[in-house]
């Protein structure tokens, strides 16, 4: 019961496989295997699943139906704030305004909402609907109580985190941050992570993928450089994981798990006569035999696969589009931008003013950034404009939205001002490492 699904999630989540040219993980390969099955489809079923959620969400609103106030799923799913119920609706309506070309250009434009649409929301879509459904395997028999016992004593004096967090940057890290995204978001409603540790796990964790990574480098043309870069994106991810947790907002989180209890003092403590190896196997035997049959891990993975599916991709779409919007269609993120020159100029990165235009529309999407970089002549500056995309994490477009619509306890202007801090704090790193390199 621990060993044979803990294997199926490992290989499934964590192994590193070739494909296509890229290193990646089994369950990024059959995402991408049915979404090209799927082909246009795929956007025909997203458009299906936002404006259902839209429409069943507001029934439910107005009428609160039976068959949906008695399943505590049903509820959670459809039964939500006015607040994110509204945020529903604009996503439907924005899915709808941008499939068949109507209203204002700016919101359905391959910038804006298509880009959302057509790029973002097939993809997520399967990713949602493979990691939900098998996602259990690999947090439900024990896997993550072994793994938690031998690298506690590493992630608690580093980041002040359970060791069953490096599970989950190592799925980001090698297949796509919106996996670690699910995992964090399942595991706080579990009762394994804190508030703030869920809070940390999320925003900090939620690493970019070793192929997003090579399609940034490759769009400012540095493509050469790809080892450098990752290695100083990497570096410059580890330097922010040890301070920005330390700085509000994420050290204001509570220490306590969603029901209110504080993790007991005593939670992560080795018992006297045992090894880490040893207690963490007896742990992931005895999370192993809470397992009451085939069809309760098989219902909770439909349930993870829908909750994300219907209520994360309305989300999406919405906060999406309206940040790609802003940065398309405003000077905004230019104006807020403008306080990073004086720092960009004191690193020595030339075209500072250039640049800094560079800084803050990663907010709305990490891509932007890159693209934007791609004119400037100075190989140095596209370095650390791209190695600063990639290390900002938080963008609205995807992961931000996700955390937004998922159980993570973040709010948007915590993820704006954690985006800020970690610009902040990656940017010197960057800036040293492409003088050594340049």
């Amino acid at each position: 019961m621990f060993l044979i699904p803990s294997l199926i999630g490992i290989f499934l989540f964590m192994t590193p496989v070739s494909y296509g040219g890229n290193v990646t993980i089994p369950i990024a390969i059959l995402a991408k295997g049915t979404l090209a099955q799927l082909d246009s489809l795929a956007v025909t079923l997203v458009i299906w699943v936002v404006v259902a959620s839209a429409a069943i969400t507001t029934l439910v609103k107005l009428f609160k139906p039976a068959v949906v106030m008695k399943s505590p799923f049903l509820q959670g799913l459809f039964n939500v704030s006015w607040l994110w119920a509204a945020t529903r609706i604009i996503g439907a309506i924005a899915i709808l305004l941008t499939a068949f070309s109507v209203g204002p250009e700016i919101i359905h434009s391959e910038d804006t909402g298509g880009m959302v649409l057509h790029d973002l929301l097939p993809t997520l879509l399967c990713v949602f609907l493979f990691a939900g459904l098998l996602l259990p395997l690999l947090i439900n028999f024990g896997l993550l109580e072994l793994i938690g016992c031998l690298l506690t004593k590493l992630m608690r004096p580093l980041f002040n985190l359970p060791g069953r967090s490096a599970v989950t940057s190592f799925a980001s890290w090698l297949g796509d941050g919106s996996v670690g995204v699910l995992m964090t978001s399942k595991q706080y409603e579990q009762g394994l992570f804190t508030e703030r540790e869920a809070a940390v796990i999320g925003t900090t964790f939620t690493a970019v993928s070793i192929t997003f990574c090579l399609v940034v480098i490759s769009t400012v043309g540095l493509e050469a450089y790809f080892l450098p870069f990752y290695g100083t994106v990497c570096l410059a991810g580890l330097v922010a994981a040890v301070v920005v947790p330390r700085l509000p907002p994420l050290s204001r989180k509570k220490d306590v798990f969603i029901n209110g209890e504080a993790r007991r003092s005593d939670d992560e403590v080795v018992p006297a006569g045992e090894t880490s190896l040893s207690y963490g196997y007896k742990m992931a035997l005895g999370r192993a035999s809470q397992v009451k049959s085939a069809r309760s891990v098989a219902k909770e993975g439909v349930q993870n696969a829908a909750d994300m599916v219907l209520g994360v991709l309305p989300v999406v779409m919405a906060i999406g589009t309206i940040a790609l919007v802003i940065a398309e269609s405003t000077p905004l993120f230019s104006w807020l931008g403008a306080p990073f020159v004086p720092l960009l100029e004191l690193l020595q990165i030339p075209h500072a003013a250039e640049a800094s235009t560079t800084v803050m529309v990663g907010f709305a999407d990490m891509f932007l950034p890159a693209i934007m970089a791609a004119s400037i002549d100075s190989d140095l500056t596209k370095f650390v404009i791209a190695a600063m995309s990639v290390s900002q994490l938080i963008f609205l477009s995807e992961t931000g939205a996700l955390m937004l619509g998922s159980k993570v306890p973040v709010k948007l202007w915590e993820l704006f001002v954690i985006f800020i801090l970690r610009t902040i704090v990656v940017l010197p790193v960057i800036a040293a490492m492409a003088h050594l390199i340049f």
